[in-house]
């Protein structure tokens, strides 16, 4: 993916269907596993979702009573749509962006999410920039694909249009150098319902164990050598 007008028509129609929501929904309940887990006891009034594809970690979220207010900025015209037909009672406002100018002004949200976005992103600089400007808050995750198999991991997601790979070191320092305060930063391995999503039952359960037990006993290794999920939240100074 060469440029941000070509990502742009890659998703402008990526939701019209509906044959991503089931996936979606369950990462979604996923990384809405992830925040909770890495916030712990701290609590937002409002919440952004920068980059909200068709709404799915903000109604899950809504659900789960997480802010009082949410909104939601979007590249594709289909994931807006999809976003203001789940009629989320508590979305303040769901708008169409260019990737890195939000509608919104400095401070406005205790809490943003950038959630799977970052791999996406031509400039993940500006992207994170602007990200904090609306923020005082921001959860960022992605996953972390550049292991020894980088190979591996660009042909199986480029179809899904990442660009940008990452270790939880090249995470931290991406995070840092844009002057977000990283307070915590976790690892996670996939759930076992999205590992049997995508692999089937058995193998799905054998693929979670092997993950899960790598990452608990040799950490560095895991992450050199398979595919995990790196979540961090950050303070904006």
């Amino acid at each position: 993916m060469s440029s941000s007008a070509e990502i742009v028509e890659m998703y402008d129609d990526y939701y019209a269907d509906g044959s991503v929501a089931e996936k979606r929904s369950i990462a979604a309940k996923q990384s809405v596993g992830h925040i909770k887990r890495i916030a712990a006891d701290q609590s937002f009034q409002s919440v952004i979702d920068i980059g909200a594809g068709e709404g799915a970690v903000l109604s899950e979220l809504a659900d789960n009573g997480f802010a009082n207010r949410f909104a939601a900025v979007e590249l594709s015209r289909s994931g807006i749509e999809a976003i203001r037909a789940r009629q989320i009672e508590a979305l303040a406002a769901a708008d169409q962006f260019d990737g890195y100018s939000i509608p919104h002004p400095d401070k406005t949200f205790d809490l943003g999410l950038a959630i799977h976005v970052l791999e996406h992103v031509e400039h993940e600089r500006m992207f994170l920039r602007e990200a904090k400007r609306v923020s005082r808050n921001l959860y960022v995750e992605v996953p972390l694909e550049l292991t020894n198999n980088l190979s591996k991991s660009i042909r199986e997601s480029g179809p899904y249009g990442h660009i940008n790979f990452y270790t939880p070191g090249s995470f931290e320092n991406l995070l840092k150098t844009c002057g977000l305060k990283v307070e915590r930063l976790m690892v996670f391995a996939h759930d076992i319902q999205y590992e049997q999503y995508l692999a089937g039952r058995a193998k799905g359960w054998l693929k979670y164990q092997i993950r899960q037990n790598l990452l608990r006993i040799a950490p560095k290794f895991a992450t050199r050598n398979m595919v995990y999920m790196a979540g961090a939240l950050c303070k904006v100074d």
